[in-house]
């Protein structure tokens, strides 16, 4: 079976649970796996930015990583996301990273530096190329400052053989459609943007990671396998009730968005890392008021 069967459906981007302290709350994300897992989702990804994988040290991912694998235990698979915009320090962190358990690597572009779609290209291509994992290509030009083409996607998942697949989060479904059109038979692509899911399903996607699915697991997972079995009144049904919790989540920032609605849910401490903050008083009542009802 290929990445593209295995990673069909629900991921999960998941948040990095931390104690009063800003230590990492092993408990909590303990919890939150099961939870997780219990609710249907397919897949889960550690260290993605949801994870405010920027403020962990290396030792932190390392023993994050490590405990991930272990709770899991082969229930569903682990991406494990190692990206930034220094190429000869990513190299390095594929090849020494613990990634035997991992299914693949998930990379976002490189951020800040703003580099042409040759300088995109060849950075992919040398993590590819030392990365004992595929590597799932992460295009979110809202954090980075600079999108991905479809045409350099393409390039990649047709001369690079270590490149299995991308997440998608352009907020461009016009994008999202050359890429489904043109892609590898065995290429990957998955939206990163969780308002825009059931609409790219239309079009063909093969599923998401998603920032939601971590609160709403259930929900969000179900709606997903319904519209990839193209049984669109269902998913719509599913989805109608999130819509205002897409907005919720991303209004200020993720993820205070989430960790506001798993603190609410007694699933975590509503703890951040700067430069994240809280959500503000005003947007948490509403958290709060869309729990209630």
């Amino acid at each position: 079976m290929n990445i593209r069967e295995q990673l069909k459906g629900t991921g999960v981007a998941i948040v990095t649970p931390f104690n009063e302290n800003e230590t990492v709350d092993f408990n909590a994300l303990e919890k939150l796996i099961d939870n997780i897992i219990s609710n249907g989702v397919e897949y889960i990804v550690t260290l993605g930015t949801t994870g405010e994988t920027p403020t962990l040290d290396k030792q932190e991912k390392l023993d994050i990583i490590n405990f991930t694998f272990d709770k899991i235990n082969g229930r569903v698979p682990v991406v494990v996301g190692i990206g930034g915009n220094n190429t000869k320090e990513l190299i390095s962190e594929v090849q020494s990273y613990p990634l035997d358990k991992a299914i693949a690597v998930l990379s976002a572009c490189p951020y800040y530096s703003k580099p042409s779609q040759e300088g995109i290209f060849q950075h992919y291509k040398l993590i590819a190329e030392a990365s004992p994992k595929p590597i799932i290509l992460y295009n979110v030009p809202g954090r980075t400052g600079r999108n991905m083409e479809a045409a350099t996607t393409l390039r990649l998942a047709n001369e690079v053989a270590n490149v299995c697949g991308i997440k998608e989060a352009g907020n461009n479904i016009n994008q999202c459609m050359h890429l489904l059109r043109d892609r590898p038979a065995d290429f990957l692509v998955v939206s990163g943007d969780d308002d825009l899911v059931l609409p790219e399903l239309a079009c063909g996607i093969d599923g998401v990671i998603s920032v939601a699915a971590n609160c709403f697991p259930k929900e969000f997972s179900a709606m997903v396998r319904a519209g990839l079995q193209f049984d669109f009144a269902t998913a719509k049904k599913l989805n109608d009730p999130l819509l205002e919790v897409y907005n919720l989540l991303f209004t200020e920032n993720n993820p205070a968005g989430v960790k506001a609605f798993l603190y609410e849910m007694g699933l975590i401490k509503n703890v951040l890392r700067l430069p994240v903050t809280k959500l503000s008083d005003s947007v948490h009542q509403k958290v709060k008021a869309y729990l209630v009802k």
